[in-house]
């Protein structure tokens, strides 16, 4: 199993500006999904723990995924739940809140991506030791709002999610996000037994669209 620490995360989020978000109807396909988004250059995907069997997916993709990326899981909210996704082999975790999985998971020196939404949350997160903060939902605040938390934060990475395109990505790296998380917009209905061709096409239009973006700010 590839190992992650915070740097290289930090590195690949910058290089490739999109952590795909996997939430499907099972096991089998939330695998197939992870693997077909690898294939096609997503260099950072999760499996969300709302998806049936997370913990079997993550372990049957661990060994297709590529070298240079990485596999996390999402909606990590408990110690416990910390403890199993490591065991399956997530090199990074996702969280929708500042949680009690955020500074376990990092004392363990497993990077985090923490959700938040306000400055105090954000300043949190960073606190207890995320890699990079998740402004979540970003869509229901807009860019302008992460610039806005980006000016007394300069040193806290952030990620946009929640709604986020093809449109919004460069709009959020204009704003001061290293990236975006997509969801929908990317996944769509592939990790619920949706059309393989189409899941690889919209992975092909992130993937080129991330490679027009110059550097942040």
């Amino acid at each position: 199993m590839s190992t992650l620490d915070t740097p290289t995360l930090l590195d690949v989020i910058r290089a490739s500006r999109v952590v795909a978000v996997i939430r499907g109807d099972s096991a089998e396909h939330a695998a197939d999904a992870a693997r077909i988004l690898f294939r096609e250059g997503i260099r950072l995907v999760e499996i969300a723990l709302t998806t049936p069997g997370t913990l079997d997916a993550i372990a049957s993709v661990v060994p297709d995924v590529p070298a240079g990326s990485y596999l996390g899981a999402g909606t990590v909210l408990t110690l416990e739940d910390v403890d199993a996704v490591i065991a399956a082999g997530a090199t990074f975790i996702v969280t929708p809140a500042v949680t009690e999985a955020v500074p376990y998971a990092a004392g363990l020196g497993v990077p985090v991506l923490a959700g938040a939404f306000t400055a105090t949350e954000s300043y949190e997160a960073w606190r207890q030791g995320a890699a990079a903060v998740k402004l979540f939902p970003a869509s229901a605040v807009g860019p302008g709002y992460l610039k806005a938390l980006t000016e007394p934060f300069p040193d806290i990475p952030f990620l946009a999610v929640g709604g986020m395109g093809l449109e919004q990505l460069p709009q959020y790296v204009a704003a001061g996000a290293l990236g975006i998380g997509a969801g929908g917009p990317l996944v769509g209905n592939g990790a619920r037994g949706g059309s393989a061709d189409g899941l690889a096409e919209r992975a092909r239009a992130f993937v080129s669209a991330a490679r027009e973006l110059e550097e942040p700010r």
